[in-house]
């Protein structure tokens, strides 16, 4: 009998697209919706091979599971709990190289208005012409990186070769001068990692010893012309301090990416925190968007049909998590 691979929610179902051309053996690929029908629980309890970014208690316990492959690298939702004994746990990424764009396009649009340049223009005003206003550059800015995995080293790389001064936090120590960096710092210094900083990028998990990590002595800590992107996940930047931090101009700008409130099928269209964000001018706001491509898919389908292979053929299994 072929194995039986179910690719749960829409998200899971956007790879389904050619990874059967990827997998060496014979499989039966099964895609279910987010919300599952009696039949749907039926095939996820019996599935061998799970795909999707969400296992709770409004699933059934999958019983035949032998490997649950998140299809990103958050698992935050994923209760690993839930499976059975031997039944594994793993995450892919490949969304380094958007999410370095995505900081970057933040970062250069911060220092180079084009969008506010083309609009005066358009209105023959030449407020921003040589000579009249200066407009900012990224080169020999200090920039931040707290966690410094994928993300993070790739950021790095790409900031260093614009000229920026890169400093990392994480809770492993980081070789700084093996990366390019001006200095490493454990999360035990991040007070110190702070000072200096005139951007800072998250790009931290959430897990309980993240959760809340950035508070009011975090915004406090930073200098009053910072700019702040949430490339990670939304707790870990404490949803108060952050309005607060705006709203009062304590830091300068934010772009946030990772929210507080998601839509969910009682409310598809929310705010994406429960304090008015959207008031606040000092912020660029987007959907959980940065990592998102067509690139990111196709990467991600290779790591993920290739742990399946490597299952099915009693191979060591890559980015385990449990």
């Amino acid at each position: 009998m072929s194995t039986r691979i179910v690719f749960h929610g829409r998200n899971a179902a956007s790879f389904h697209d050619g990874f059967r051309d990827r997998l060496h053996h014979e499989a039966e690929l099964i895609c279910l919706p987010d919300t599952l029908d009696e039949a749907g629980r039926r095939q996820f309890a019996r599935a061998d091979i799970i795909l999707g970014h969400r296992l709770n208690d409004e699933q059934p316990r999958p019983e035949a599971v032998r490997l649950f492959q998140a299809v990103g690298a958050g698992v935050d939702a994923i209760d690993a709990t839930r499976l059975p004994e031997g039944a594994r746990l793993c995450n892919c990424h490949g969304h380094d190289i958007p999410i370095t764009e995505y900081v970057m396009a933040a970062l250069l649009n911060d220092c180079v208005p084009l969008v506010e340049a083309d609009h005066r223009l358009r209105q023959k005003d030449w407020h921003y012409q040589s000579g009249r206003t200066l407009h900012g550059e990224l080169h020999g800015q200090v920039l931040g990186i707290l966690g410094f995995g994928h993300i993070g080293q790739s950021l790095a790389a790409t900031a260093r070769a614009l000229g920026l001064r890169v400093r990392a936090a994480n809770r492993s120590p980081v070789n700084a001068r093996a990366h390019g960096l001006e200095q490493a710092f454990g999360l035990d210094e991040l007070e110190r990692f702070y000072q200096g900083l005139d951007a800072l990028v998250v790009a931290l998990p959430e897990t309980p010893a993240t959760r809340g990590l950035m508070n009011t002595d975090a915004f406090d800590a930073l200098p009053a012309h910072a700019h702040v992107i949430n490339v990670g996940r939304g707790g870990v930047i404490e949803e108060k301090a952050l309005f607060d931090a705006l709203s009062s101009r304590r830091i300068r700008r934010a772009t946030i990416d990772t929210w507080y409130v998601y839509p969910d099928a009682q409310t598809p269209a929310s705010d994406p925190g429960h304090l008015p964000f959207q008031t606040l001018d000092n912020l660029v706001m987007t959907p959980h968007m940065s990592g998102w491509t067509q690139g990111t898919l196709e990467r991600r389908k290779d790591a993920m049909a290739e742990n399946i292979n490597r299952l099915l053929e009693g191979r060591e299994l890559r980015n385990i998590v449990a």
